[in-house]
């Protein structure tokens, strides 16, 4: 292997950090928003665009996991199947956890319940991606994945 082939190859693993931290990184201003945002419609229209930037750029992360770079890794090392399974479980999970952000955001929910809707989603994603890196990284270092980075981590 080539220094420029295992320079791409470690580049995924540094990929997904970084996009686990734009996404921390979303959240913790979602809920600043939340925190910041006096009553009002303005406020309700920020949180509305954060919540929207946040959920949108969650899912599309998740998605393309699930489309695009867990089937590769399946591929290469079959044995990691139940690991992978599990982390689609907490992405159908944060999924469905987003879809009741939204929802209390449309309907203007008061700002304690929708910081109990970020705690939730907060506490599973930090585990999700913990996980995800505990036992993907050191893969992800040696996959060979000739695809955009946005393909399979998402458009963030």
């Amino acid at each position: 292997m080539t220094d420029r082939e295992t320079t791409r190859l470690i580049a995924w693993s540094h990929e997904l950090r970084r996009v686990h931290a734009r996404l921390r990184d979303a959240l913790a201003i979602t809920r600043a928003a939340l925190d910041d945002g006096a009553p009002g419609e303005s406020a309700t229209r920020d949180l509305l665009l954060y919540c929207h930037g946040f959920c949108t750029a969650l899912d599309g992360h998740h998605q393309g996991e699930d489309r695009t770079l867990f089937p590769a890794i399946e591929a290469a090392h079959p044995h990691l199947a139940p690991v992978l399974r599990r982390l689609e479980q907490d992405h159908s999970m944060l999924a469905y956890l987003l879809s009741g952000l939204r929802t209390a955001v449309e309907r203007s929910a008061t700002p304690a319940e929708l910081d109990r809707h970020l705690e939730g989603i907060a506490a599973l994603m930090e585990n999700h991606f913990r996980y995800e890196e505990r036992q993907l990284l050191t893969v992800l270092e040696t996959l060979e994945l000739n695809i955009g980075t946005e393909e399979a981590l998402g458009p963030i």
